[in-house]
C-alpha cells in the first residue's frame, strides 16, 4: 500500500496537471521506453514518506538500477508531480546515494531531468554543505574523470541548480516544447528587468540546441528522445564484462514461506538456518565453524549461481561468535568472495550492564570484527532481518559500515535499544526513576523511530522489500 502511494506522485491535481496541461508522461513510463525490460530496481522508493513536507514521499525523484542496450545504468529521474521535481533536501540525498551506487559499482548514469531546482525555503538545509545540492554537481565531475558515463534528457523545466544535471552530463538530448533550462524563469526576467519572454525564447529545446550548443541532440517527442538516449548508450563504448548465465537450483523450500518466519523478536526464537535454506541454491550451505560461537552462522552458499559468503546472527553475537565472524570476512576477503549479511541483532539493555572479564572481553572480540568487515575489500550485502540494534548492528555491516547494498523488511527494527525491553532509564546524579510520563512518551518515540519505514523514510538504507523477494533484489 505504501508503495502504491508513492508512485502516485502529489495527488490527482498535480497528475491532471502534468499529463493534460504540459501533455508530459509520468517518470515510470518514461523509463518503461528506456529500459530494455521491466526489470528495475527502484532504490528507496519510500524516501520522504510522512516527513514534515507532507502526506505523501516528497523526494520528488526516483533512483534505481535497470539494463539500456545490455549496460547496467543507474537512473536518477525528477518526478515533476511532486511539486514540479523541486528539490528537497532528501531528495537530495537521494540523488547522492544512486550517484555513489554509481561510481561504487561502475555503472553508466542516466538524468532524466524535469525540476524546479531546490525548494529556497529549506535551502539552508540543502544548499551550503558538503553533502548537499552542489555535490551532485561535483560528483558528476568526478564520475567523469573516473570514465563513467553520464547522459542526460531534458524533458521538462530545468531552473536554477536543476539546470547543471544536464549541462555537465556528455551527452544531452531536449524536447521541443516540453524542455527549457534556464538559470532563472520568464518570471525572474520580468521582476529583474520588466522584460516579457517566453520559456520557448529564454531557453527552448532549439535555442540550446542551435544557439548556446547546451544541449547536443533535439527531439521532436518524448518517445524519439528515450529513442535517441538508447542509441547514445549503444555508441558510448561502455560494455562492461558479460554476464556468465550460470544454470542454479531454486531453494528446496519456498520463498514464500519467510513471510511466516521473517522474525518479529531480536530473540531469535528460530534457527537463522530455517530462513537460509529458503535464501540458498539448493538450499546447500558448508557452514564455517558451526560447533564454535554458535550465536553467528557463517559459511558459503550460492544465490542464483554467485558463490557468496553468508555472516547471520542466530542470537547474541558472543566473545567466540566475535572472533568467528572476524576470521570469516578476513577469508571471504582474502578469497574475493561477496559476503551476504543477514542482520537481527540483539539490542543493547538499557539496565547498566556490570563491567566483568567476560564483557570486556566481548567488546574486544566485536572491535576485531568491525575492523575485519571495515577492511574486506570485497562487495557487502546487508539484509536486516529482524533487528538492527546498537553496536552489533556495525559488526554486522550497518550502514555506517557502507554495505554496497542495505536492504529491510518490513518487519524490521532500527535502533540504539529496544523500547520493549526496558521499564525505567536511570538519570545521572539522580536515583529515582524517570517520570512515568516522561518514560511514557521516550517509548512511544523510540517506537515510532525504530520502525522499517521510519528508516527508509530517511534513506537510512536503500528500501524495505518483501522477504520473498530478497533473493530477486
Amino acid at each position: 500500500e505504501l508503495l502504491e502511494m508513492a508512485s502516485k506522485g502529489w495527488g490527482e491535481d498535480a497528475i491532471l496537471r502534468h499529463t493534460q496541461r504540459n501533455k508530459k508522461l509520468f517518470v515510470r513510463e518514461r523509463l518503461k521506453l528506456l529500459l530494455d525490460d521491466e526489470s528495475f530496481l527502484e532504490l528507496s522508493p519510500l524516501a520522504g514518506l510522512n516527513m514534515p513536507y507532507g502526506d505523501v514521499p516528497a523526494a520528488g525523484c526516483l533512483t534505481g538500477i535497470g539494463k539500456i542496450c545490455g549496460v547496467w545504468c543507474v537512473f536518477i529521474a525528477n518526478d515533476a508531480t511532486v511539486k514540479g521535481g523541486t528539490t528537497y533536501p532528501i531528495g537530495v540525498k537521494k540523488q547522492l546515494r544512486a550517484q555513489e551506487v554509481a561510481m561504487q559499482n561502475r555503472l553508466l548514469a542516466v538524468y532524466l531531468v524535469d525540476s524546479g531546482g531546490a525548494f529556497l525555503p529549506l535551502q539552508s538545509e540543502l544548499f551550503p554543505d558538503k553533502s548537499h545540492g552542489g555535490r551532485v554537481f561535483y560528483n558528476e565531475a568526478i564520475m567523469s574523470a573516473m570514465r563513467i558515463p553520464q547522459v542526460a534528457v531534458v524533458c521538462g523545466s530545468c531552473v536554477a541548480g536543476g539546470a547543471y544535471v544536464p549541462t555537465m552530463a556528455e551527452e544531452v538530448v531536449i524536447i521541443d516544447k516540453i524542455g527549457t533550462l534556464f538559470l532563472g524563469g520568464p518570471p525572474l526576467v520580468k521582476a529583474a528587468t520588466g522584460e516579457h519572454v517566453s520559456p520557448e525564447d529564454l531557453g527552448g529545446a532549439k535555442l540550446h540546441s542551435t544557439v548556446s550548443g547546451c544541449a547536443d541532440h533535439f527531439a521532436s517527442s518524448e518517445k524519439e528522445a528515450y529513442e535517441c538516449i538508447r542509441n547514445v548508450i549503444s555508441t558510448l563504448n561502455y560494455d562492461p564484462l558479460p554476464e556468465e548465465v550460470v544454470e542454479h537450483d531454486s531453494p528446496l523450500y519456498s520463498s514464500d514461506e519467510l513471510l511466516g518466519l521473517a522474525p518479529q523478536d531480536y530473540k531469535s526464537t528460530l534457527p537463522v538456518k530455517l530462513i537460509l535454506s529458503r535464501l540458498i541454491d539448493g538450499s546447500r550451505f558448508q557452514e564455517f565453524k558451526a560447533n564454535y560461537g554458535t550465536t553467528l552462522v557463517t559459511g558459503f552458499g550460492h544465490v542464483e549461481g554467485h558463490l557468496v559468503g553468508v555472516v547471520a546472527n542466530n542470537g547474541e553475537l558472543s566473545h567466540d561468535a566475535s572472533l568467528k565472524g572476524s576470521h570469516f570476512v578476513q577469508l571471504c576477503s582474502q578469497r574475493s568472495i561477496p559476503i551476504l549479511f543477514f542482520q537481527n541483532t540483539a539490542p543493547q539493555t538499557a539496565e547498566p550492564i556490570s563491567i566483568s572479564q567476560a564483557h570486556s572481553n566481548r567488546l574486544k572480540a566485536q572491535a576485531s570484527m568491525m575492523a575485519a568487515v571495515a577492511c574486506a575489500a570485497v562487495p557487502k550485502i546487508t539484509v536486516v532481518i529482524g533487528g538492527c540494534y546498537g553496536s552489533e548492528s556495525y559488526v554486522m555491516c550497518g550502514r555506517s559500515f557502507s554495505p554496497n547494498f542495505l536492504f529491510l523488511w518490513p518487519n524490521a527494527r532500527v535502533a540504539l535499544v529496544d523500547s520493549r525491553h526496558f521499564s525505567t532509564v536511570p538519570q545521572a546524579g539522580d536515583n529515582d526513576c524517570t517520570d512515568e510520563s516522561e518514560l511514557k512518551h521516550l517509548k512511544k518515540k523510540l517506537e515510532e523511530e525504530s520502525s522499517a519505514f521510519y528508516s527508509s523514510a530517511r534513506l537510512w538504507d536503500d528500501g524495505v522489500i518483501l522477504p520473498q523477494n530478497t533473493r530477486k533484489v
